[in-house]
């Protein structure tokens, strides 16, 4: 039985702001993303993680689309650059250097050697709320006889929230489109009980689950069906980890699919569907969490 996503439930898991609160009290989020080509991914997760309240933000890009990226970002961000001689080893020591709670990794990195590396490293970390979205996901994809077990997200010691389209969790879990059709719910429950995480299968009602919970979101339209919105999203996800109540990672992916949504649905009444783009949504936030009445 899932649980409709609702203006009046996301507002009941919010966090209410503290007069004494500090930055430190919201998370220090970092974003793993971005190749040359494909900078834009790594911007518009950034995005999503500022305007979603996160503390303090660092984006983690290659040195090559650093400058790129910098120059497209507000100046709250910072910025780590990765040599192309640098691997997962610098991420982490960054990661436990400057406390940092929760990462949204996989946007725009591309699905090779060094990406697998990367996100098998997050997995690895206690303590911390990992984010997968495209190639982070793209990353674990193990074959038609997996069985929905992921033998990396089984093992992981962070606590993880996956965010697949369809399409990249047929290639997860090695399912057929005939099977999953109509029993979106099923699978991805099914799917995050096996392995231990909160799975956010996109599409029109985006599902929600830890495999005990499901939820269905209510917020959203067509206009999202634009490249870039699933990187929104993961940077909204990540920064809202130290901002809802307990159970964290799923209360945050409840709320986030939702402000996600409904920033999309703020912003097509000007753009509309057909204009919108991912860029729309992330700054349109902002009056989302106006609207629930939230900051």
């Amino acid at each position: 039985m899932s649980t409709k996503i609702t203006l009046k439930l996301v507002r009941s898991l919010i966090v209410p702001r503290a007069k004494s609160s500090h930055k430190g009290d919201f998370g220090h989020v970092l974003v793993v993303a971005g190749s040359g080509g494909m900078a834009g991914a790594a911007v518009l997760s950034s995005w999503g993680a500022l305007r979603a309240g996160a503390g303090l933000f660092t984006a983690c890009v290659p040195d090559e689309v650093s400058a790129n990226v910098s120059k497209k970002l507000r100046p709250e961000a910072m910025i780590l650059p990765l040599k192309a001689s640098a691997g997962a080893k610098k991420i982490v020591d960054f990661i436990k250097k400057r406390k940092v709670t929760s990462v949204a990794a996989g946007p725009g990195m591309g699905d090779n050697g060094r990406t697998r590396r990367i996100i098998r490293a997050l997995l690895k970390i206690p303590g911390i709320d990992v984010v997968l979205d495209a190639d982070g996901i793209n990353s674990l994809a193990c074959g038609k006889k997996s069985g929905f077990a992921v033998p990396a997200l089984k093992k992981s010691v962070s606590s993880v929230v996956i965010t697949p389209h369809p399409g990249e969790f047929l290639r997860l879990t090695g399912a057929s489109k005939k099977q999953i059709s109509g029993r979106r719910e099923y699978f991805a429950s099914k799917f995050a009980a096996k392995n231990g995480v909160v799975c956010v299968l996109k599409g029109s009602g985006t599902v929600v689950t830890d495999g005990e919970r499901t939820f269905v979101n209510t917020t959203g339209n067509p206009g999202m069906a634009t490249g870039g919105s699933g990187d929104v999203l993961s940077g909204i996800i990540a920064a809202l980890t130290r901002q809802v109540k307990e159970p964290r990672v799923l209360n945050a992916a409840v709320c986030g699919v939702f402000i996600h949504g409904l920033a999309a649905d703020i912003a097509k009444k000007e753009k509309t569907e057909i204009a919108l783009l991912a860029g729309d949504i992330a700054e349109t936030v902002p009056k989302a969490l106006k609207r629930i009445k939230v900051g």
